[in-house]
């Protein structure tokens, strides 16, 4: 009878999937930054478009699988049950805009390049869509690994990336503690100051035009 467990078993899986998920990432990359070329050609000095793609990495592809299963846990009496191909976002990419006028602009010029891809926006605890987000397969790049792509107004999105790392992956020291109520609420406060930063450049810019 063998001592691996599903965990050990989604890690060899993860590793064995490595060369595809960095080919989805790449791909799916050059494909936006071509996709967005003609909006880049008109930013304004202050209107930034920046493209960023990521690989998940394997603890935090097994802790998202876990958290998705039933009880939030894996069960041991069903290792065949558990796969990190059910994953939609192993390979990503986050497109930042700014000013967010700039969003809608993006999210259209990506649609019709991925016409057929699954949407599931980002929201907020009240429902609120604070970004467009969607997931899907590249047929022609021969792979079993999805991708997926966010088109985030930037200022959101640079705050996500410092609370990612500070709330969902802390130091282990600050395991349970990190993600408290009360830091859920601050976390609110700096997602709605931002929209009401991005809001009052637009209407300055709007007012110098």
């Amino acid at each position: 009878m063998s001592d691996r467990t599903i965990e050990d078993r989604l890690r060899e899986e993860y590793f064995d999937l490595l060369p595809e998920i960095r080919r989805v990432a790449w791909q799916l990359e050059t494909e936006i930054r071509y996709a967005t070329l003609s909006i880049q050609r008109t930013l304004t000095h202050s209107e930034q478009l920046i493209v960023k793609s990521r690989v998940k990495e394997c603890e935090s592809a097994l802790k998202t699988l876990s958290r998705v299963s039933e009880g939030r846990t894996f069960d041991p009496e069903r290792p065949g049950d558990y796969s990190l191909l059910s994953l939609p976002d192993l390979a990503g990419v986050r497109v930042l805009v700014f000013p967010r006028k700039r969003l809608t602009e993006v999210d259209i010029a990506l649609h019709e390049r991925f016409p057929s891809w699954t949407a599931k926006p980002l929201k907020n605890d009240e429902g609120a869509v604070l970004a467009p987000k969607y997931y899907g397969y590249r047929e022609e790049v021969g792979t079993r690994v999805r991708g997926e792509y966010q088109v985030v107004p930037m200022l959101l999105g640079l705050f996500w990336e410092v609370e990612h790392s500070a709330i969902y992956k802390p130091d282990p020291r600050l395991s349970g503690r990190a993600n408290t109520r009360e830091m859920n609420r601050l976390r609110k406060d700096v997602e709605a100051a931002l929209s009401r930063f991005e809001d009052g450049f637009e209407s300055i810019v709007r007012d110098r035009i």
